[in-house]
């Protein structure tokens, strides 16, 4: 499997083809596949990676006292909003981010309907931006060292962990040049999603916080729908051969069925005793196996975290640096 960053930032449609000329990011995979997490599905194995770089919103923060009222468009950070680059200052915007990001993700799922439909505008734009945050942060180590001290514990375990793992990835990925076709589609909603996770945790016993972790890692949630050039296909990058042996008579496509098969795939190979070992024979690679880890902690810490990371977008890596291929 693997994970992959995409091209051009532009709303995604439901089953949308990109074909751009683009430098893939190129992991060499084995397992059940080729995975294109961050990434469209173009190479056998791709990692989340770089960043943006830029000066953070001054908006106000939540507030301690309970969930605020739904921000206005003025107040959300833009799309490509700057990043800011001193420590202290991306302390306070991680912060103020991650804050209002909280109260938009209960706003959501209070008044919402992670059942059907979209994320709102709000947990669109402030995943968006911290998960900018993050990328610019595992690009630039020292800085992210500096900004950790500057941040509340909470917070600072959480931004470790997120950064550790795009950094990880990233330690992966080998840019490649050529013209690539990369299919992308909105997901399947949120909660839909974690009714499927769930029923494959029922049966075979595997955390549904790893399952949605590998799918975060693999296709962003099912945003990348392209097969990799090994062949790998569907929401959980299966091998043809691998799925024969663990799809149980599925549709590689179906995102049920593929989480079943992942589950049913790793269930085999140690999980949940070993989840270390499962996820190696999934990928072989210690960086990816850390990777899945660190985003399946932050899940069972807050549930939260798993709204968060579903809005996370699809970037690729070009010979002229990264581009955002999903979101607004």
């Amino acid at each position: 499997m693997n994970d992959q960053p995409a091209v051009i930032s532009t709303p995604t449609p439901r089953r949308t083809v990109l074909a751009a000329a683009l430098a893939a990011v190129v992991v060499p995979l084995s397992g059940c596949g080729g995975s294109v997490g961050e990434a469209a599905s173009v190479a056998p194995s791709a990692a989340p990676l770089g960043s943006v770089t830029a000066p953070a919103p001054g908006r106000p923060s939540a507030s301690p006292e309970g969930p605020t009222p739904e921000p206005s468009a003025r107040d959300l950070p833009a799309p490509d909003e700057a990043i800011p680059k001193d420590p202290e200052r991306l302390a306070d915007a991680l912060t103020r981010t991650a804050g209002r990001l909280r109260d938009a993700i209960d706003d959501w799922r209070r008044t919402g309907d992670p059942a059907k439909g979209e994320a709102p505008e709000p947990v669109v734009l402030l995943s968006l931006y911290e998960q900018r945050v993050y990328r610019y942060l595992a690009r630039n180590p020292k800085v992210a060292s500096r900004t950790y001290g500057r941040l509340p514990k909470e917070a600072a375990a959480r931004a470790r962990d997120n950064v550790t793992a795009i950094r990880d990835l990233l330690s992966l990925a080998h840019p490649v040049s050529g013209p690539i076709k990369i299919k992308v589609e909105s997901p399947e909603p949120a909660d839909a999603l974690l009714a499927d996770f769930r029923r494959a945790e029922r049966r075979f016993g595997v955390e549904w916080e790893v399952l949605a972790a590998v799918m975060l890692v693999e296709t962003k949630f099912g945003r990348v729908r392209s097969p990799s050039y090994v062949g790998a296909k569907g929401p959980m990058q299966f091998m043809p051969g691998t799925w024969k042996a663990y799809g149980m008579g599925g549709d590689i496509n179906d995102t049920r069925d593929a989480l079943l098969a992942a589950a049913n795939y790793l269930h085999a190979s140690g999980a949940p005793r070993d989840y270390r070992r499962a996820l190696y024979a999934y990928n072989h690679s210690q960086a990816y196996v850390d990777a899945v880890l660190l985003h399946a902690r932050q899940m069972k810490q807050d549930i939260r975290n798993y709204y968060a990371y579903y809005t996370w977008q699809v970037y690729v890596i070009t010979t002229k640096g990264e581009r955002r291929l999903t979101g607004p």
